[in-house]
């Protein structure tokens, strides 16, 4: 067994351990020690083991550790892809680490914590099944939304080849050597990059797509546009998030998905019952309608060999017959599938920091791991009045995922208003996630005034949707009892 003390411990070295680490360097000082634990052998969390093919939705500059700029020099409405994201990851390591001590635990993985009178004593397993015990008086469990790969689907018929984008790379290997259909499960930001990667790597090769309920997607060229639309058109994603948290009281998701579509939304498929705030571009989309053979609005169940024929077996009870050899690619959604105990956002004695989907305060969980280790390292963490929502339980509760979207960006309005209130302006103006930075200042400027002039009015509204849901849905939604 090791023994290591520390000031401050976190548990992940994702997008939002990362941002917890740089906020956590602006308190401490040369001389005191972060303990940085990850399960992965390397930081990046949910990008080391997404698929190959995976590109950035948001250009790239938006994407970061605090306002840490990227190092390669790329015009700023690229799309980064794995590998520039995953060095982009170790660079922010190496800068917060010109500032603080930083031991690193990578390939280690958190197994329980316990809360003493000296601090948080946590307990964690190695590769080589060697255990770990650290003595931290600040514990952060920057979890995120927990992504872990995605598994092939399980099919019945042996006339079929299931795969998951995670464990095969769509653009070779066996699935390139010959021209059998591809079966797309899934309408959302992973099906959408495989549906354009084999569509572009395979002309003319059938490509088709079970879609569920369809997706939104957020129109790339309107929220973050090029050229003279940077100074004076787009829609701003800060305001457009408050105007879909102002047209959403909590029961009428269709509607605000009718508007949002007519907005600033685009779509591949003929319906679109989800949300996720994913980006799409107008010629992505273009692409991937023209590429497609079908369109299955339906959800896939199995697929069965019947008299030496293969059928796809969907859960309406519909059927449809396809090639046998034929690929299945699974692309269902990555987030709120893995199964953790309930656990509040903060622990009573204010220690203990855990940024979660169990206990939710922000819909981008990379705002937590910074706005939250401000509140943190201010004393403030129990003071706020902050709503927290349970996103799993909300997730097997709902019939699309549009609800729990709505929810989640009015959740992330509504406790902005009261951090606002608690950091100031300077906090706001330094965190480099901000989708408004897109914007030349003058734009920002304007977007900020505005914020400060309405969000406690806006507060409210967002308060009762928040009830609202609660009632609806019978689920945790509100400020953490006992805190």
């Amino acid at each position: 067994m090791r023994t290591q003390t520390c000031d401050v411990c976190v548990i992940g070295a994702g997008i939002v351990g990362l941002n917890a680490l740089f906020v956590a360097s602006r308190y401490l000082s040369r001389d005191q020690k972060v303990i940085l634990v990850d399960r992965h052998p390397r930081p990046g969390g949910m990008w080391v083991d997404t698929y190959p093919y995976v590109r950035l939705h948001q250009p790239h500059p938006l994407f970061t550790a605090g306002d840490i700029k990227w190092a390669i020099r790329k015009d700023r409405s690229y799309l980064a892809t794995k590998s520039e994201v995953l060095e982009h990851f170790e660079h922010c390591l190496q800068i917060i680490g010109q500032r603080i001590q930083i031991e690193e635990y990578f390939g280690w993985d958190y197994r329980s914590h316990e809360e003493t009178g000296g601090g948080v004593r946590v307990t964690c397993t190695g590769p080589d099944g060697a255990t770990l015990v650290i003595t931290a008086t600040r514990l952060i469990k920057a979890f995120g939304a927990n992504v872990v790969p995605k598994e092939p689907l399980r099919v019945s018929s042996s006339l079929v080849r299931s795969v998951s984008p995670n464990y095969c790379d769509i653009r070779g290997g066996e699935i390139g050597r010959n021209d059998t259909p591809v079966w797309i499960v899934g309408g959302g930001k992973t099906a959408m990059d495989t549906a354009l990667a084999l569509i572009t790597t395979y002309p003319g090769r059938e490509v088709n797509l079970v879609a569920g309920p369809g997706t939104i997607f957020i129109n790339r060229e309107r929220i973050v546009p090029r050229g003279i639309g940077r100074w004076w058109g787009g829609v701003m994603p800060n305001r457009l998030f408050a105007d879909i948290a102002r047209h959403f009281d909590g029961t009428n998701e269709s509607e605000v998905q009718d508007w949002l579509l007519a907005t600033a939304g685009l779509s591949v498929t003929p319906e679109s019952g989800n949300f996720f705030a994913g980006l799409l571009s107008e010629t992505e989309q273009k692409t991937i309608q023209e590429g497609l053979n079908t369109v299955v609005m339906d959800h896939f169940q199995d697929a069965i060999t019947r008299d030496g024929a293969v059928e796809l077996v969907f859960r309406s009870g519909d059927t449809a017959a396809i090639t046998p050899g034929s690929w299945i690619v699974n692309c269902t959604g990555y987030l709120l599938h893995a199964t953790t105990p309930y656990e509040p956002y903060v622990s009573p004695s204010g220690s203990v920091l855990s940024i979660q989907t169990r206990s939710g305060t922000f819909g981008f969980p990379s705002f937590g791991g910074y706005f939250l280790t401000h509140l943190m390292f201010r004393d403030k963490l129990r003071e706020l009045p902050l709503y927290a929502v349970d996103a799993d339980e909300l997730r097997t509760k709902t019939a699309t995922a549009a609800a729990l979207t709505y929810t989640a960006l009015t959740l992330h309005l509504h406790n902005l208003s009261f951090i606002y209130d608690a950091l100031g302006p300077s906090v706001f103006l330094q965190c480099g996630l901000d989708f408004d930075r897109w914007y030349p200042i003058h734009r920002r400027l304007g977007e900020t005034a505005h914020f400060v002039r309405t969000h406690r009015r806006d507060r409210e509204h967002n308060r009762q949707t928040l009830d609202t849901i609660r009632e609806r849905f019978g689920v945790r939604c509100g400020p953490v009892v006992g805190v």
